[in-house]
């Protein structure tokens, strides 16, 4: 642990200066770049809150084997919230209302930057509460049953809102009713992937993968029914501001990215673990992990990107793989620490039968 954090160090400060210099270039680029780099990365606690819940209600092996992972993952939830700091103070380079145009009354009023911010502090706060309590539930099973209950209400409702203000909001004319639930699914694919693929790195964690494929493709479905379901949802009600949206991800290069998506996220890796074989295999699981997360950043970049205009295409790259690895070091120093701190186990409490 110690060698892992002390690399973490290095890289993170070496990024904090790249990052520092491309912003003194171009600063609208740079926080976009960030925006998608922090995204990428808040998604694996935030999600991780939701299965944490869902281990304590549904007790299996999976309980157990997760359990330090997901614990460590969620200790991360307020470094999370401190990094979003760059992102309020620059909201009016990114989301158009905060920026000043015009909007009606109410959306003026819900998006302001310090309606904005107070929202954002509320989500992290809810977060890091509740994932205390689960920690602190650990072992009592009526306290872990009244916490995963009050957890996957209240997360999944503000979740849906924090994914609406933070992305949704970056079109001042788009609206789905769906995107919420969208980006509660974008969670649980990053988290799922995160704590799995560590999970399947020590065969201490995850004793048996029986079971996990079946997870991680029904997981799966979901987030490409949810993707299906907006899209046929906008194109019956054709409705241009609806409309555009898509449109607008169907050119300049994005047509890419969402065949990239289609294909490499869903039609790929659910055709493999159709595979008993895969669904086995600790090395296959790991790469449709690995491969998952990846494409987290491709998915971040095209919900938001196409909304952001004059941005610096050649320094848009180099930017987003600054940000994202200052993050991820500043993220892998938390995770270590508390799995130093507990050892990496945890007593177990009795399954449930």
């Amino acid at each position: 642990m110690r060698s892992i954090r002390l690399r973490a160090t290095i890289v993170g400060a070496a990024t904090l200066a790249c990052l520092c210099l491309v912003a003194i270039i171009d600063l609208r680029t740079t926080l976009a770049a960030y925006l998608i780099g922090w995204i990428t990365l808040v998604s694996i606690p935030i999600g991780g809150l939701l299965i944490l819940a869902t281990t304590y209600l549904v007790r299996r092996a999976w309980t157990d084997d997760l359990h330090p992972v997901l614990i460590a993952t969620t200790a991360a939830l307020p470094l999370c919230g401190l990094l979003f700091v760059p992102v309020l103070l620059g909201q009016t380079l990114l989301y158009p209302v905060a920026a000043g145009i015009d909007a009606p009354a109410y959306k003026a009023a819900y998006l302001a930057p310090w309606s904005f911010a107070l929202r954002t502090i509320a989500y992290f706060a809810i977060w890091s509460v509740l994932a205390a309590w689960l920690a602190r539930s650990w072992g009592n099973l009526a306290r872990m049953n009244r916490a995963a209950s009050v957890t996957l209400i209240v997360a999944a409702l503000t979740i849906s809102l924090a994914g609406i203000d933070w992305l949704e909001s970056l079109s001042a004319d788009f609206h789905s009713s769906i995107y919420g639930l969208l980006f509660v699914s974008f969670t649980l694919m990053s988290s799922l992937a995160f704590v799995l693929g560590f999970g399947l790195l020590s065969p201490r964690r995850i004793h048996s993968t029986r079971g996990y494929g079946g997870l991680f493709r029904g997981t799966l479905l979901l987030w490409g029914y949810l993707h299906g379901m907006q899209y046929i949802v906008i194109w019956a009600g054709n409705i241009p501001d609806e409309v555009t949206w898509y449109l607008s991800r169907t050119q300049g290069g994005w047509q890419y990215v969402l065949i990239l998506l289609a294909v490499g996220q869903f039609v790929v890796p659910f055709l493999l673990l159709l595979s008993a074989y895969v669904r086995r295999n600790r090395l296959w699981l790991f790469f449709v992990c690995a491969a998952t997360l990846i494409l987290r950043g491709f998915e971040a970049a095209l919900l938001a990107l196409p909304e952001i205009h004059d941005l610096n295409i050649m320094m848009l790259p180099f930017a987003g793989i600054a940000a994202l690895l200052f993050m991820v070091s500043a993220f892998a120093l938390v995770v270590a620490r508390k799995l130093g701190n507990t050892g990496g186990s945890l007593n177990a409490p009795a399954a449930r039968a």
